[in-house]
């Protein structure tokens, strides 16, 4: 689900909120965050695709500093839309958040020079059950917006996905 929260701005700058557990929950949302996390990536970053098998982890993500492409895919066998996956540009200028429930992979591409990245987790980080789908299997047909001339600058574990054929995925 992307987001457009109301931005107040004038001479000074702006103002937004970024989280209200209020608002969220009058919109069908009761969450309850237990961890932020904040990465910085240089340009033609890709990380992802990641999720969990257990504690499986909601995440409402934004950019604080730059742009990115971001990408959810859906992981859960019994939804119409397993298989799919959904992209948009996240960015300073826009202030947009993208909610990521559980069940999803989530993956993001840097498209400015650097940026930050910060998002709110509804579940602790558990390496031991963490899994990358592969960022270019061509069975999710995932449209990049990588020049083609560019490799995305990837961590080993995201360059060893795998695809959502032999992925594990949830019911």
């Amino acid at each position: 689900m992307l987001l457009r929260p109301k931005v107040f701005g004038d001479h000074r700058g702006f103002f937004l909120e970024s989280w209200n557990r209020k608002s969220f929950a009058d919109a069908g949302f009761d969450l309850d965050f237990v961890q932020d996390n904040h990465s910085r990536s240089a340009r033609h970053t890709l990380r992802g695709l990641h999720y969990q098998m257990e504690q499986t982890q909601g995440k409402l993500v934004r950019v604080t500093s730059g742009a990115v492409f971001d990408v959810a895919v859906d992981l859960r066998r019994s939804s119409p839309t397993f298989g799919q996956w959904v992209g948009a540009e996240l960015s300073d200028a826009n202030n947009h958040l993208l909610w990521v429930p559980p069940g999803f992979a989530h993956g993001f591409l840097v498209l400015s020079e650097s940026a930050d990245f910060q998002y709110k987790c509804t579940d602790y980080y558990a390496p031991a059950h963490e899994r990358t789908l592969l960022w270019n299997d061509p069975a999710l047909g995932i449209e990049w917006p990588l020049p083609a001339d560019v490799s995305p600058v990837l961590a080993k574990k995201d360059a060893a996905g795998v695809g959502i054929d032999v992925a594990d995925t949830f019911p």
